[in-house]
C-alpha cells in the first residue's frame, strides 16, 4: 500500500511537470528545469542532492544546466531524493537531447553566425571551422542560455541590454555579450543556492548584521556568513569573477518569482569598493524591486536617479545619517579614522573608500587601512 502511494505520487509529479513543459514549447526546457522544480516544491537543497551523485556539487550544476546527461545512476538518485521514477528522468533527458539535435539543426541552417558571436564560459579562441565544431559550439550556446531560437534569446536576455538599467554610466562599455555570459553564469550558480522566499523586509532586518560583516578580513569567513544572512530573506548571493570585457562590479536581479540574487564580481579587489558595491545591491533590491541592475561606475557622474538611490543607501550604510557631519569633519589621521570606524561598526577601508569620493582626502591617501586581495586569495569563495 505505501509503495502504491509512492508510485502515484511520482505519477501526479510526472503529470504535473510534463503539463508545464506542454505550455512553453519555444523555451528550452532540460532536465534541470524539473528538477529545479521540484527542489523548490519539496525544499531539498543542493547539498542533500549531492552528497549521493558521484562529482558532488560539480555534477549537480552539470545536471542543472544541462552540460552533464543524466545516466541511470543519476536518474536513479534523483527519483530517491525528489520524486519521480528512474525511467521518467532517463526520458526526460532522451527527449531533451532530441529537442537540443533538432534545434541545433535549425540554428545551423538559418543563424549561425549570430549565435557564434555570443561567448560564453570556456570558449576558445576561434580558428578553422569544421562543420562539425561549429555544431559542437553552436549547441554549447543554446544549452548554456537555456533557449532554442535566437529570437528566445532576444526575448529572455537581449531585453536586458536595451534596459536603461543595463547601462549605468557613459563610462561603462562593456562587452554586452561577456555582461549576459557574466550574469547567465552567475543565475546558474544561484541554483545551487536554497533560500527562504524572497522578502524585501527581511532583508531590510538583516542590514546590521550585514554591514557588521565588513569587520571581517578575509573573504573565506565573511562570504558564507554574507550568503546564509541573505538568504534567509529570500536573496541568492553569488561570487564569481567577471570574464574580459566585462567591467561589472555587481548586479542584481529576480531569478525567480520568490528568489533574488546578488553577483559580485570581487573587482577592484579591495574592501571598500567589495562592501560598497553589497551595500549598493541590496539598495536596488530593497529600493526597486525585481528590476534588473548590472553596475560598474557606480559612482560615476552620469548616473540615473536608481543610481543615485542606491549609492546614497550605501553610503549611509557605511556611516548612518545621524553621523555624517561628525564624519565629515573627519581628518587625516589613522588613530581618528579608526576610532569613528569603531564607532560605526564597519571597517576603516570603508570609510577611507568614501573619503577618498566625498574628496575629503586624496585618492592616494590612507589606502593601507584598507584590505586588498588577490584572485589567489579568492579561488576558495569563487562560484
Amino acid at each position: 500500500m505505501v509503495e502504491r502511494k509512492g508510485v502515484e505520487a511520482s505519477d501526479n509529479i510526472e503529470a504535473t511537470l510534463n503539463s508545464a513543459l506542454s505550455i512553453t514549447p519555444d523555451w528550452f526546457s532540460k532536465p534541470g528545469d524539473s528538477l529545479r522544480t521540484l527542489m523548490l516544491r519539496r525544499s531539498v537543497n543542493a547539498q542533500d542532492i549531492a552528497r549521493h551523485l558521484d562529482g558532488g556539487i560539480k555534477t549537480l550544476r552539470g545536471l542543472l544546466d544541462g552540460s552533464h546527461p543524466i545516466d541511470a545512476n543519476h536518474a536513479s538518485v534523483l527519483a530517491d531524493a525528489i520524486g519521480g521514477t528512474t525511467s521518467f528522468w532517463l526520458k526526460r533527458q532522451e527527449q531533451y537531447e532530441d529537442a537540443l539535435e533538432r534545434a541545433v539543426d535549425r540554428a545551423i541552417t538559418v543563424e549561425a553566425e549570430d549565435w557564434l558571436l555570443l561567448p560564453v564560459p570556456g570558449n576558445k579562441p576561434r580558428g578553422r571551422r569544421t562543420q562539425e565544431t561549429t555544431r559542437d559550439e553552436v549547441r554549447r550556446r543554446l544549452r548554456f542560455f537555456n533557449v532554442s531560437t535566437m529570437d528566445a534569446w532576444h526575448a529572455r536576455y537581449g531585453k536586458i541590454c536595451t534596459s536603461t538599467l543595463f547601462r549605468t554610466s557613459s563610462t561603462f562599455n562593456s562587452d554586452d555579450g561577456a555582461v549576459l555570459m557574466w550574469l547567465r553564469d552567475g543565475e546558474l550558480s544561484s541554483d545551487l543556492i536554497s533560500t527562504k522566499p524572497w522578502n524585501a523586509d527581511n532583508l531590510r532586518d538583516r542590514l546590521d548584521s550585514i554591514r557588521k560583516l565588513s569587520k571581517l578580513k578575509q573573504p573565506e569567513v565573511f562570504l558564507p556568513k554574507l550568503k546564509e544572512l541573505c538568504a534567509e530573506a529570500g536573496v541568492a548571493v553569488v561570487a564569481k569573477k567577471a570574464p574580459p570585457k566585462c567591467r561589472a562590479s555587481g548586479a542584481s536581479r529576480l531569478v525567480a518569482p520568490d528568489k533574488a540574487m546578488i553577483l559580485l564580481s570581487f573587482r577592484g579587489l579591495s574592501d571598500d569598493k567589495f562592501w560598497f558595491t553589497v551595500f549598493h545591491e541590496i539598495g536596488h533590491l530593497i529600493l526597486h524591486g525585481a528590476q534588473t541592475f548590472v553596475d560598474s561606475d557606480i559612482n560615476g557622474d552620469d548616473l540615473d536617479d536608481y543610481e543615485h538611490e542606491a549609492n546614497e543607501f550605501s553610503s549611509r550604510m557605511i556611516v548612518p545619517a545621524k553621523l555624517v557631519e561628525e564624519f565629515e569633519r573627519l581628518p587625516p589621521n589613522k588613530n581618528k579614522v579608526l576610532r569613528f570606524s569603531a564607532k560605526v561598526d564597519v571597517s576603516a577601508g570603508l570609510l577611507v573608500g568614501q573619503m577618498q569620493h566625498q574628496k575629503m582626502i586624496r585618492p592616494d591617501q590612507m589606502n593601507y587601512l584598507k584590505r586588498h586581495w588577490n584572485w589567489d586569495d579568492l579561488a576558495e569563495v569563487l562560484d
